[in-house]
């Protein structure tokens, strides 16, 4: 397979048709090695405009997606952005090849080892991975110029909101599993937020811990 066709076909037959025209955002998707973070049986869907299985009942975003948030998001070079639900690494990378520094946070253990392996295998040092839950709590302390909820959410949480920087840009997916808005969310000074919804998609929600059950006696 022609990877590099492939990913030019991605970008200008997917990805531009969408009205993601910022040139640094199909840069980065020109250049990160989409397929180098697609479970081996699934690379020659590695571009195709489908969710990819990553396992554990996760899936990636698609290409048009992807390209949509970071577009909205304005990540620049000085910048730093969190990440939550880190999935294979892929949208992480493109983060970082256009921000400063990411931290992102994935709840299955299992995606969070493999998503630093795909990182580190890919040369990206500006990034770190953390396991646990996001929507719960920081994995590292903020303020964040960018946080990105890369899954479906009913509402976000307030203290994300308060972790951006004055002039951050928080991006979620929220709804349920049958529609939700592309929200983003703008930090004007510390404590006053405002949104907008750019666009309707449903995508994946992010996984919740499932409450353990009493032990019985």
């Amino acid at each position: 397979m022609d990877f590099e066709q492939a990913r030019f076909n991605m970008v200008e037959q997917q990805v531009r048709t969408w009205e993601v025209f910022d040139q640094r955002v199909l840069e980065a998707l020109m250049t990160v090695r989409r397929e180098q973070f697609v479970p081996q049986s699934y690379r020659t869907l590695a571009f195709a405009e489908v969710e990819i299985p990553l396992g554990f009942g996760e899936r990636m975003l698609r290409p048009v997606i992807e390209g949509k948030v970071l577009q909205a998001v304005q990540l620049q070079k000085n910048q730093t952005a969190l990440e939550i639900g880190t999935g294979s690494g892929y949208f992480a990378a493109c983060l970082a090849h256009l921000g400063q520094w990411v931290h992102t946070v994935e709840i299955v253990p299992e995606l969070a080892t493999q998503a630093q392996a795909n990182l580190e295998a890919e040369g990206f040092d500006n990034v770190a991975v953390t396991t646990g839950d996001g929507l719960k709590a920081l994995a590292s302390p903020g303020p964040f110029d960018v946080i990105v909820l890369s899954g479906g959410v009913r509402e976000v949480p307030r203290f994300l909101l308060d972790a951006l920087a004055a002039g951050g840009r928080l991006f979620a997916f929220v709804g349920d599993e049958r529609f939700m808005h592309g929200r983003l969310y703008t930090c004007s000074e510390p404590g006053k937020v405002r949104y907008e919804d750019l666009f309707e998609t449903v995508v994946p929600m992010l996984r919740v811990p499932q409450p353990v059950a009493p032990a019985l006696v």
